[in-house]
């Protein structure tokens, strides 16, 4: 009887234990068919990624990891471009590449520091080249840049730091890390460039003077043409334009500009023209001084006009041979710095 009991126990024991494994083994197939399985894979600029957790699904179709594609814009050549010779430049570091589409959509609304104007650039991804943003290419990298010195003075404190707050905001609504030189190092720089630059700089400017009857404003831009003159961007101005498309005119003839507001040209008289050439702006291969000594001439012999300097005294062929003594040497100290009239960095430099 004992016997029977034990076993009917054991058996008893036995089914409940199965019918706990069966429960188990039901419920965790419930679970596993409910389960989404989901294959791990990288994100692609076509993927929407999901997180089961949250449930928000943010898409990756978005400008900021768009590829460069074939057929892009070609890289921006002849713009100006940062130089650490005249620039304080900042290195922006992107989590992943970026489109110029997302940097245009995040870059400061005003690009200047103070009278100190600003320059971003990106490195292309399909080539490495750096360039201005432009929409339509991904860039690996960027970086910005302010410039030290200009014809109004050197970076100072306030400018710098303005600089670093707009870069700093732009960094940061693009998820990007930034670095800045030190700022006392900067400004002793831009101190020392704006020191070399006043002592380097020289525009020239030669008067003509009417000997006889005053000239018709119609007159002089019918003489001036003659001459490869053209009207500039500017009332009471002609120039005579570079060789490159977009760079500063080789030489300027200016005028009152409120004459060049008279209602009838031909009635409007003048007695007096500066023609003028920016040193620093022009190539020397351009040979801008002696375009400028027979734009002269010429113009003074068709006008009937004396040539004379800002305290009126005559210019003569001793005093033309003097200039360009002095020229030469100003042409040799820029290039020993690097800054060559009529390079990127000189214009930017002496502006």
């Amino acid at each position: 009887m004992q016997d029977s009991l034990t076993l009917y126990l054991a058996v008893l024991g036995a089914v409940v234990l199965l019918a706990v494994l069966l429960h188990g083994w039901w419920q965790s197939r419930r679970v596993s068919v409910r389960q989404p399985r989901w294959a791990p894979q990288e994100p692609t600029d076509s993927t929407v990624s999901t997180d089961a957790l949250s449930g928000e699904h943010t898409s990756m179709v978005d400008a900021a990891v768009s590829p460069t594609l074939p057929g892009a814009p070609p890289v921006r050549k002849g713009m100006a471009r940062l130089d650490p010779l005249v620039d304080a430049i900042a290195t922006i570091t992107l989590e992943a590449p970026v489109s110029g589409d997302h940097v245009l959509l995040h870059m400061p609304t005003t690009r200047r520091a103070g009278s100190k104007p600003m320059l971003i650039e990106g490195q292309r991804t399909d080539g490495g080249e750096w360039e201005p943003p432009q929409p339509g290419v991904t860039y690996r990298e960027l970086q910005a840049g302010v410039l030290m010195a200009n014809r109004t003075g050197g970076l100072n404190e306030i400018e710098y730091s303005e600089f670093v707050q707009k870069v700093q905001a732009m960094s940061d609504a693009m998820s990007a890390a930034v670095e800045f030189p030190d700022m006392l190092d900067i400004v002793a720089r831009a101190k020392e460039l704006d020191a070399f630059a006043g002592a380097h700089d020289a525009q020239l400017a030669l008067r003509l003077q009417a000997r006889g009857s005053a000239w018709s404003v119609g007159y002089v831009q019918q003489q001036a043409a003659r001459h490869g003159f053209v009207a500039g961007a500017l009332p009471g101005r002609l120039v005579l334009p570079g060789s490159e498309d977009g760079a500063p005119p080789v030489l300027s003839l200016q005028y009152d500009p409120q004459v060049a507001f008279s209602d009838d040209p031909e009635d409007a008289t003048l007695r007096e023209l500066v023609l003028a050439f920016d040193v620093p702006q022009t190539p020397q291969e351009q040979q801008p001084f002696n375009a400028w000594c027979a734009a002269g001439e010429a113009l003074a012999l068709v006008l009937d006009a004396s040539m004379t300097d800002d305290q009126g005294q005559p210019f003569t062929p001793a005093a033309f041979a003097s200039i360009a003594g002095e020229l030469e040497r100003l042409y040799q100290a820029l290039a020993a710095r690097d800054l060559a009239a009529g390079s990127l960095s000189a214009r930017r430099l002496f502006s």
